[in-house]
């Protein structure tokens, strides 16, 4: 969208304006907007600048006539729009403060994300030679990741940066793992029984090693061979288990079953209803979802929102529907990792969800006029924008693409809210 340099002098209400400015460099929550009222003019004016550019596709009227002659303030007028201005700095100050707090907070997330991927790593490395070893590592993991979800009544969902080359099944199984175990948390599980899901969940794929990587990287569609051979996965997965008198008996049904659909489609048994375990059921919802956000075939992967949406309208009689419900509350409408268009109509993509307040996630913003590294991150929460849709990221502009890097594999973490 083209836009004009204007004096700020010929400024009026339902202009939509750009501000010559960093975003710390103002009061305004974003450095776009809709001028509403002759305080946010009186405001701009007072920022030292001289023009602002204006949009006019999104503008409601034309701009003042440059003779315009403008509107005399009393001073007690004067003395209120100040009160106000310093308002609106405090609240921003108070917002760039969070804001860095929120930086520290995703950064410590990373680490302990990066950790977690460094263990199950080399567990899984350890799982044919060492079993016992592996098994142990494995629990003392998820002790360690169940006490942290534990240990606050909320809790914030974070999109991690992706993964190294090749390591889908690492990022696959501690990406199940970490929402299976929010799953159990928002069930209402007990410590135990949540522990239980993440062993399952951490080694639902293991059996994956022993399928030959031409036939997990295919693209095109798999023969009947090649299917049958990709379906042993869950056998070659409680094979691994059964090394080990260490791996808890409850989780080997996760291992087994987490393929089996509620209607009987599924495998290796075709079993329907209850003959699926609850545990092997949630975390089949949850597998579910990742398989489709990171199929086989990259170019039929499906965004976060279209996932859920897809889940819950075509697959209700596969998948148990309170856990899928439950699924979509812990997510949002808009999982982290989703591309987004705001109310204002500024695209940015969601990077965090907290469990308290789902309807109003941490948005990291486009704007061209910010270094990418330096990108404003918003809390929809207190703020007059929301989300109006999803957006797919290979409908964005290269530039806009390039700026959000909106992930190709989409990775979670949680970080208890202190």
């Amino acid at each position: 969208m083209a836009s004009i340099k204007l004096s700020v002098e010929r400024l009026t209400e339902g202009l939509y304006v750009k501000l010559p400015l960093q975003w710390t460099d103002h009061p305004f929550l974003l450095n776009h907007f809709k001028i509403k009222d002759q305080q946010q003019i009186h405001l701009i004016r007072n920022l030292g600048i001289r023009y602002v550019y204006l949009i006019p596709e999104k503008s409601d009227n034309p701009p003042l006539e440059p003779e315009t002659e403008q509107e005399v303030i009393s001073s007690q007028e004067s003395k209120f729009l100040e009160q106000q201005a310093e308002k609106l700095w405090q609240e921003k100050q108070g917002r760039i403060a969070r804001l860095k707090n929120y930086k520290r907070k995703l950064q410590r997330c990373e680490k302990n994300f990066n950790r977690s991927m460094a263990q199950l790593r080399s567990i899984t490395g350890k799982i044919k030679s060492r079993p016992v070893t592996a098994i142990r590592e494995a629990e003392m993991l998820v002790e360690e990741m169940v006490d942290a979800l534990l240990e606050s009544d909320n809790v914030a969902l974070h999109l991690m940066n992706e993964g190294k080359e090749n390591e889908d099944i690492y990022c696959h199984s501690l990406n199940v793992a970490v929402l299976s175990m929010m799953l159990a948390r928002s069930c209402g599980m007990a410590h135990e029984d949540i522990k239980t899901i993440a062993m399952g969940a951490l080694f639902h794929d293991m059996g994956k090693l022993k399928i030959p990587t031409a036939i997990l990287r295919k693209t095109t569609p798999l023969t009947e061979p090649e299917e049958n051979y990709l379906r042993m996965h869950t056998r070659y997965s409680t094979d691994l288990a059964n090394l080990t008198a260490d791996f808890p008996e409850d989780a080997k049904s996760i291992l087994a079953q987490h393929h089996e659909l509620l209607d009987g489609s599924g495998y290796p048994k075709q079993l329907q209803g209850d003959q699926i375990t609850p545990m092997a059921q949630l975390v089949a919802v949850v597998n579910a979802y990742d398989n489709l956000c990171h199929p086989q075939d990259p170019a039929r992967a499906r965004i976060p929102y279209s996932a859920l949406s897809y889940l819950f309208k075509h697959k209700k009689e596969a998948y148990n529907n309170d856990y899928l419900a439950l699924l979509i509350r812990l997510l949002g409408v808009y999982p982290p990792g989703s591309v987004v268009q705001l109310s204002n109509q500024q695209l940015g993509l969601v990077i965090s969800v907290n469990t308290d307040s789902l309807l109003y996630p941490n948005v990291l913003l486009y704007d061209p006029t910010v270094p990418s590294n330096e990108a404003p991150i918003i809390e929809l929460e207190g703020s007059d924008l929301r989300i109006e849709q999803a957006i797919a990221p290979n409908k964005l502009p290269e530039k806009i693409y390039t700026y959000l890097n909106p992930r190709v594999r989409i990775s979670y973490y949680f970080d208890p809210d202190d």
